[in-house]
């Protein structure tokens, strides 16, 4: 390994928190010195629990060709399903052991038990499944749908509880962040399921202390994706739920403290969803993964959750709403420090809405493979701010991983006006400062290096596919289709290029995107 390569591990390790060190060695000496073993507990007859599904998930299983579709790609069995299949990346396989498909529209009891039948008969060989995030995920599945059938089946019921045990042994410390949340999440749902003391007391002390380490005080979660916001705050409004349907198996605190939360988190994603209905797909966030705001929203209405007005704060993200244009401001740091693998390299990006239509936008996410792609979209480059030379604001690598990050150095805010800067190409002596003003026809960014950088400075502005080439007039861009000018003064270069914008996993749109040469100061004028 060359001196880079360990100066970039050093830069990554120094933010984990000891617990995460500890559980990494444990669970690797564990697993390899010793016989870990977990046993089994024969699960008798117990009483069912009510369960009424809010939210369908989208078809992905299709019982005449016998196939699957997650994340934009099928693959059809021809003959039984192999639950390692792995051609398509781990996500995929992940995908097809979570068995969201058991809770889709239109699937029957009989189809739903044959596939966890067939699950059953192939676990001695489950790789990727028998893992603590599957698991959990395909725990509140089954509980979900053989509550909501009234399924009581020996065989499959022996099967989840020894799932159960494994997480419980297995539980994600290494990794914390919505990890551990969803061990915690689908803990609960066991608990209430099997009626067991010791998953409830485990459930209930990792959901108190999880959230409120994980919900910020202006109630986003604190890996600042709003696509894992949304999936977060399902999950949290499904325990509430369970909770409320099952009212006399337990009666304390707990869902008080959950409501709480809910209300937090909906305040949140009421502040940053837009007027058409979608979230800003900054950070780790694409399409079609997460229910979307007006299911949620629905969804807590129906449980009797109001929203907090709580304005953006903690997060580090701004959200102007004018008559006709949303404007959304990264104006925060790399969260949390310990567990950053939603994060990109995005310090001062932005999106712009006119009319519901997106402008300008982050380019998202369409693969989680440790691949170029994956490097690519997390990069400075892919987002709507500046970066100067070869450096990366932030270093984002192997897939997940974050070394040095960029911090906010300062931060004014009057109404109208943002500015703040960032010391992200301190190392090689620049810092970097932006300014946001803005008003009901204009949108005004300014900026500023502290010292000279021989023209390497470049301003990125990616354009939704849906806005046709711009046109290049001198230092001004036309946007012609929607009577959009821009003014970049004192650039020394204006190029349009293509790129691919993620429109979901696997799936991009050719879009086009401007790039504009500074040198120390870059004024770029919108008019709307």
């Amino acid at each position: 390994m060359d001196f880079n390569k360990i100066k970039l591990l050093i830069n990554t390790v120094i933010y984990l928190r000891a617990i995460q060190i500890y559980y990494r060695l444990y669970y690797f000496l564990r697993n390899r010195l010793f016989r870990y073993n977990v046993k089994k507990r024969i699960i008798n007859d117990f009483n069912s629990i009510v369960w009424k599904n809010r939210i369908d998930y989208d078809n992905s299983y299709f019982k005449k060709e016998n196939s699957f579709t997650f994340l934009n790609i099928s693959h059809s069995f021809s003959d039984k399903i192999n639950w390692n299949f792995n051609q398509f990346g781990k996500l995929w396989t992940y995908n097809l052991n979570y068995f969201d498909f058991l809770n889709q529209e239109n699937i029957s009891k009989e189809t739903g038990l044959q596939l966890i039948q067939d699950f059953i008969k192939n676990d001695a060989f489950l790789k990727d499944g028998k893992e603590p995030y599957p698991i959990s995920l395909r725990g509140i599945n089954w509980v979900k749908f053989l509550s909501n059938n009234q399924v009581k089946d020996e065989l499959i019921n022996n099967t989840l509880y020894f799932h159960y045990c494994i997480l419980f042994k297995n539980l994600e410390y290494h990794l914390l962040g919505n990890h551990l949340l969803e061990n915690a999440f689908s803990l609960l749902f066991g608990a209430y399921y099997f009626q067991d003391e010791k998953l409830y007391n485990k459930s209930k002390n990792l959901l108190i202390s999880e959230l409120n380490e994980q919900v910020l005080k202006d109630g986003a979660h604190f890996e600042l994706s709003p696509m894992y916001h949304q999936i977060i705050l399902s999950r949290l409004l499904d325990s509430i739920q369970l909770i409320k349907l099952n009212i006399t198996w337990k009666k304390d605190d707990l869902i008080s403290f959950l409501e709480q939360k809910a209300s937090l988190m909906i305040s949140w994603l009421q502040n940053i969803t837009y007027k058409n209905g979608n979230i800003p797909m900054v950070n780790d966030a694409t399409f079609n993964i997460a229910p979307n705001s007006k299911k949620i929203f629905s969804y807590a209405k129906h449980l009797g959750i109001n929203s907090q007005d709580i304005p953006l704060s903690d997060s580090g993200y701004r959200k102007i709403n004018l008559n006709n244009y949303e404007l959304l401001l990264d104006i925060g740091n790399v969260g949390p420090d310990y567990q950053p693998g939603h994060a990109h390299s995005d310090t001062f990006n932005f999106e712009l809405i006119i009319d519901g239509n997106p402008i300008f936008v982050d380019t998202g996410i369409s693969t989680y493979e440790k691949n170029a792609i994956r490097q690519y979209e997390r990069a400075t480059s892919s987002h709507n701010t500046v970066k100067i030379g070869s450096k990366e604001q932030t270093q984002v690598w192997g897939g997940f991983r974050v070394a040095k990050r960029a911090k906010i150095t300062h931060l004014t805010e009057k109404p109208n006006f943002i500015e703040a800067s960032h010391d992200g190409y301190l190392s090689d002596g620049y810092k970097h400062s932006r300014s946001f003003l803005w008003g009901e026809k204009y949108l005004i960014l300014n900026d500023k290096i502290n010292r000279s950088t021989s023209n390497k400075a470049k301003a990125y502005f990616h354009l939704h596919f849906s806005v046709t080439k711009p046109l290049v007039d001198g230092n001004n861009v036309i946007l012609e289709s929607l009577g959009v000018s821009i003014e970049f003064e004192r650039a020394s270069n204006i190029s349009i290029e293509e790129y691919q914008l993620s429109a979901g996993f696997n799936k991009t749109n050719l879009a086009y995107k401007i790039i504009v040469l500074f040198d120390q100061t870059l004024k770029t004028k919108i008019s709307l």
